[in-house]
């Protein structure tokens, strides 16, 4: 599965966060260390799109509310699909689930 950068910057954030839940503006850094920043309105859009199509992944889910015309998301949560996604960019390994046998 394709991820851009940010989206990236999504899952690896989400992973490290205690409840594995990630609020949209502390993904608005993602942006404080690039040379060329877009203006705020278009970080905002580009956020929310990025995470809209997380969730089409199903590797987030999102709250936040409805209304009549859109989705407006606050934050998301990592699905354990995500978390997996997640510990894939990172290296790290999974656990086997291995029994112990002892010797008789």
């Amino acid at each position: 599965m394709k991820l851009s950068p940010l989206q990236k910057y999504i899952l690896i954030q989400g992973i490290g966060a205690k409840d594995k839940t990630i609020s949209k503006s502390v993904l608005e850094k993602f942006y404080s260390s690039k040379a060329v920043k877009p203006n705020a309105k278009d970080i905002i859009s580009i956020i929310t799109k990025s995470v809209e199509r997380l969730i089409k992944k199903e590797l987030i889910i999102g709250y936040g509310w409805k209304t009549p015309q859109k989705w407006y998301i606050r934050q998301g949560k990592l699905t354990p699909k995500g978390i997996k996604a997640a510990k894939d960019l990172l290296g790290i390994q999974q656990k086997l689930p291995l029994k112990n046998k002892s010797k008789k």
